[in-house]
């Protein structure tokens, strides 16, 4: 995607590097950390696949020169990947920093059209080389996870226009294409490549308090990759981590206090060089009195700190003096979160089943949103069951659009994408019956009596369901459901184990008895006789 210029045209371009650590304490004890690691490539642009084909020298002083150039090769204008592990659980932890906290691996690029290569094929590469780079099995993303969805995945930075005419439109020229392998989690051998794109690595700045013995143990973690485009701004990479731990859980008289000691294990020894901008927030609990060492500049009940002014090592302490130990009162614990889903796979039998959704509006107004269900082949939808209730009533009237793609077996996977009418302080709950098709004995995984992962579906909020397909300009805070078990119609793989050995023993006697034949002599032994 990056770069292509001579020596001389290099100089224009200036990389700037920014990190940042955002602490919140939730109400249910525990407390969620996001790192974000940004840099920015001013005044640089993406290569067009068509007329920028040539192999030209690229020039890099902080940016990633691993993921620049895979970039570069495959032409990609935008690029997201994330790895999670856990649930993200928006009833108690409300609203995450990072709207990706989908489970498992999720991946989607915005690529332009056009060139020697097809979007496909060039999807095919930058997913092979990511894998590689991050040491994930991303190459389980094939054609029958691929989607294009029309509204959840809007880009989140600029479409640059490489063919203008009179009436040119940015959004035509490009395509998206979207993954995700809810099997896939994140552990210590994508982190090692993670802090190689870096510019510190993990030697100093925010960065090294990411410490995988204390990351991996916390109740939720994932890590994240975006690339986006900015007008007038440049190419800008933003690395993610986010994490929640529970210090009640590490604390020997189960008090929530925390620190970064506490929470990493590791205190900030010195700050990154290059950062032109080191910042640490800590948001302010609302639920009791607290003391916040050492002292802070307040921004609007945030906690500010820099570490260019900072004292080292630093080691920020957050305590609640009043309180001996740490009450769960999961009662009184709630969020502001304006819209929850539940969603549930009823097996009738191993061949079908009902999907059940529920969507609930908490606000005092009416809502629209957009819900995406993106399910491999081997799970068909019988579209023509689609029933919507609202407190048990009938209501078609709340369905605005609908987008449905079926699956070819064997390849394209599912796509049902509508658009639905919340009423304020409603639930609306729909239905579909289902069926799971027979695989061949080759397609199923080796812990085949597990059952298969489905993808978590996504819930958008939209402003405006007239707005036209395929993209639309709003980008709204997407929530994940979380993943679902299926169980297919297993072989009994105890069988061919069966035969095989009863197979292999009647070889085995077999070729004993005529070996034995063939080679052994019978021959005439005299004895002496007393």
């Amino acid at each position: 995607m990056i770069l292509s210029c001579d020596f001389l045209a290099a100089q224009a371009y200036s990389d700037r590097f920014t990190e940042s650590l955002v602490i919140r304490p939730l109400e249910d004890g525990k407390v969620a950390s996001l790192f974000t690691f940004t840099t920015l490539m001013a005044h640089a642009s993406g290569r067009d696949p068509i007329n920028d084909s040539e192999d030209k020298p690229q020039h890099y002083t902080i940016f990633p020169l691993s993921l620049g150039q895979i970039l570069r090769e495959y032409a990609i204008t935008e690029l997201h990947l994330t790895l999670n592990a856990g649930k993200w659980d928006y009833l108690h932890w409300g609203t995450p920093e990072d709207a990706d906290v989908g489970s498992g691996a999720e991946m989607w690029a915005w690529m332009a059209d056009g060139g020697a290569d097809s979007i496909d094929s060039r999807w095919v590469g930058v997913r092979n080389a990511v894998s590689g780079l991050l040491c994930a099995s991303l190459s389980s993303l094939s054609i029958q996870r691929t989607t294009s969805p029309l509204l959840a995945f809007p880009p989140l930075g600029d479409l640059p226009v490489i063919r203008p005419t009179n009436q040119t439109d940015a959004s035509k020229q490009y395509h998206l294409r979207h993954a995700s392998l809810p099997s896939e989690h994140v552990c210590t051998e994508n982190l090692t490549p993670f802090l190689k794109l870096l510019p510190c690595k993990s030697s100093s700045g925010l960065a090294s308090l990411l410490n995988p013995h204390k990351l991996f143990d916390a109740d939720w973690h994932g890590m994240g990759v975006h690339v986006r485009w900015l007008e007038r701004k440049g190419v800008e990479v933003k690395l993610t981590f986010q994490a929640v731990v529970d210090p009640v859980r590490y604390s020997p008289t189960h008090s929530r206090d925390a620190s970064l000691g506490s929470m990493f294990d590791r205190a900030i020894e010195k700050p990154c060089p290059v950062a032109a901008e080191s910042m640490i927030q800590v948001k302010s609990p609302t639920d009791a009195v607290f003391h916040l060492s050492p002292d802070a500049h307040m921004e609007n009940g945030i906690a500010v700190y820099d570490l260019a002014e900072a004292e080292y090592p630093l080691d920020i302490s957050l305590r609640w003096p009043a309180e001996l130990s740490f009450n769960y009162l999961f009662s009184s614990v709630h969020t502001s979160a304006p819209i929850r889903v539940t969603r549930v796979l009823r097996d009738a039998s191993q061949t079908h089943g009902r999907l059940t959704v529920s969507i609930i509006n908490e606000s005092n107004h009416t809502q629209y949103v957009a819900y995406l269900e993106t399910v491999p082949w081997f799970i068909q939808f019988y579209l023509h069951t689609l029933r919507i209730t609202v407190d048990g009533e009938p209501r078609p009237d709340l369905l605005h659009r609908l987008s449905y793609t079926p699956a070819i077996p064997h390849a394209d996977p599912t796509v049902f994408e509508p658009i639905f009418t919340l009423p304020p302080l409603k639930a609306l709950r729909f239905t579909m019956e289902v069926e799971k098709a027979f695989l061949r004995y080759t397609e199923h995984p080796p812990d085949a009596q597990r059952g298969w992962d489905l993808p978590p579906a996504v819930v958008l909020p939209i402003q405006n369901p007239d707005l036209p397909f395929p993209i639309s300009p709003y980008k709204s805070q997407r929530i994940y459901t979380s993943t679902l078990l299926v169980d297919l119609p297993t072989p009994d793989f105890s069988m061919p184990y069966n035969v095989i050995l009863m197979t292999s023993t009647l070889v085995a006697l077999f070729f004993a008895n005529i070996f034995n034949t063939l080679t052994r002599r019978f021959v005439w032994i005299q004895t002496a006789v007393a």
